[in-house]
């Protein structure tokens, strides 16, 4: 298992120009929510440059200036995402339950970090009104993955953070393919912590939410994924190969915009968090116009 609890990749208040890897020092924050705030984090520094290398504890201390996603671009390659995965998303969709998981891609360059960073709305989306939020659990892999069993799956995870699946749902649905729909530049926010597997041997006991403008519109368990995370690892990784890094999103609850009466749609100053508790924290991006 890592050696590692929670880490954050950030830059410190110290020096602006640096990035480091790191371990909050109170287990029990939520770092997203506290850096909203305007509360202090600090953070004990590890010795390695990557969440794939952390290293180990320096016993130097720092204070975050902003927080990063876990991975890195250059690190998360090609994200992997995994569409219709919650049972009472499918009812509200008015769907059956698949039965082979649905996968789509989005590139490193959807890739964002949480606030400050933002989430561009492009213009195609504003004209259309059609922005939509996907409060998800992602997983990050620890080593190259490829054919991977079912039984060997979580040995593959380094661990566990939130991410939003930004859409444009106009585009989606006018498409057979979700690359472009959900693949505009920021349409990835990832973070604010990685949680390894060993805080979170059962992530069936997590609970998500999805919040805009402080009010909850998601709100689910993550036991109720139609398939599991083992599985979803399983199935991207055959005749794939995943490198270490790679992201994997793994599905939103009921509740997204495109679904709800009246509609709800995301739109410039709009904010929105997902929640994921405990250990992981809370994701938060403000959205501007492209």
């Amino acid at each position: 298992m890592p050696a590692f609890k929670r880490l954050v990749r950030f830059v410190p208040r110290s020096d602006s120009s640096k990035i480091l890897i790191g371990q909050p020092k109170n287990d029990g924050v939520d770092v997203g929510r506290a850096l909203y705030k305007g509360e202090e984090v600090q953070v004990s520094v590890f010795s390695g440059s990557s969440m794939l290398s952390a290293g180990k504890d320096t016993g130097k201390t720092e204070t975050i200036e902003r927080v990063l996603s876990p991975p890195a671009p250059e690190e998360v390659g090609t994200i992997r995402c995994i569409g219709l995965n919650y049972k009472l998303h499918a009812a509200e969709a008015n769907m059956d339950i698949p039965t082979v998981p649905t996968l789509f891609l989005k590139p490193s360059t959807a890739l964002a970090s949480p606030w400050p960073a933002p989430v561009i709305l492009p213009k195609s989306t504003q004209k259309d009104d059609c922005g939509d939020y996907e409060s998800e659990l992602a997983v990050i892999l620890s080593k190259t993955a490829k054919n991977v069993s079912v039984e060997d799956a979580l040995d593959y995870v380094l661990g566990y953070t939130a991410c939003d699946d930004v859409s444009s749902r106009t585009s989606q649905l006018s498409q057979s393919q979700w690359c472009f729909s959900k693949g505009f530049d920021t349409a990835c926010p990832i973070g604010p912590t990685l949680v390894s597997p060993s805080v979170i041997p059962d992530v069936g006991k997590l609970k998500l939410r999805g919040l805009k403008n402080g009010e909850v519109l998601q709100e689910s368990g993550i036991d109720d994924l139609i398939f599991s995370i083992p599985k979803i690892i399983s199935f991207v990784s055959q005749g794939t190969t995943l490198p270490a890094g790679t992201a994997i999103v793994t599905g939103t609850p009921a509740g997204v915009g495109l679904m709800r009466n009246p509609k709800v749609s995301l739109r410039a100053g709009d904010e929105f968090a997902v929640e994921i508790l405990p250990h992981i924290g809370t994701l938060i991006n403000k959205f501007e116009n492209e």
